[in-house]
């Protein structure tokens, strides 16, 4: 891919897990990457071409990461065009509907995974090159059904899913297509907290996968990048595709 024709790609989350990977996958195949996170700090050794600390839930915080990042583009690619938005940022925790839960916590994951998507995307979308331009959401299964001390999360994967379906026909008269991938459980340090909460090996999480063994993060990554690249995908949008070993059938 030439300079000329290199498309710039914006991750949010993207200094680990799903996140990181996403970003090594694009770069290996040549496009400009542009990452952040919550903390700059927080990118060791990623990749990405730009990196820059921004909490998603908050809008004037998107706002002005996204002035930031258009006056780097034009000062380095003299272009302005975002090509491909991956909301990826997440965060997780326990959160069952009991009156002694924190309505703190609810907040917050709603606000980095559902409200965060929409911001990021409200104003990414008028960036993005009409008949080519798209947004990637990474939802989860959760997303697809229930857990029962997971209702924060529930909650905004869902929302996720349903916010996806609205962008796909807002942005269609564009030709803007949005779709959402859900994976199941994936070899990450978020999964392995959850494990520790549950008190589950990896053998007793097996069986309830039937092709028996976690996601890799670069399998995701590869899911994403094939989404957004093939000239198939031109007509998918709207959907919530599922990566999950088959765990939801």
């Amino acid at each position: 891919m030439t300079q000329h024709q290199q498309k710039t790609v914006l991750i949010t989350g993207g200094s680990r897990g799903i996140g990181s990977a996403i970003v090594s996958r694009f770069k290996k195949e040549g496009w400009y990457v542009a990452a952040c996170a919550k903390s700059e700090k927080s990118f060791t050794q990623s990749l990405a071409d730009y990196k820059f600390a921004c909490d998603v839930s908050q809008g004037n915080e998107v706002k002005n990461a996204l002035h930031s990042l258009l006056n780097h583009l034009d000062q380095t690619k003299k272009s302005k065009k975002i090509d491909l938005l991956i909301n990826n940022a997440g965060l997780a925790g326990t959160n069952p509907l009991d009156p002694d839960s924190s309505d703190e916590l609810w907040e917050q994951i709603l606000g980095v995974n559902l409200h965060g998507t929409y911001l990021m995307s409200k104003y990414v979308a008028p960036l993005l090159p009409d008949e080519t331009g798209k947004i990637i959401n990474i939802s989860s299964v959760l997303g697809l059904k229930g857990v029962p001390d997971q209702s924060a999360y529930c909650a905004a994967k869902h929302g996720v899913i349903g916010l996806t379906r609205s962008m796909a026909l807002y942005l269609a008269p564009r030709r803007i297509t949005v779709n959402a991938i859900c994976p199941g459980w994936v070899r990450t340090e978020m999964a392995a907290q959850r494990m520790n909460e549950l008190g589950i090996a990896e053998t007793d999480f097996k069986t309830s996968v039937p092709l028996g063994r976690f996601i890799e993060p670069f399998e995701i990554a590869d899911y994403v990048y094939q989404l957004a690249s093939t000239p198939a995908s031109a007509m998918i949008t709207g959907q919530a595709l599922t990566i999950d070993g088959g765990a939801i059938l």
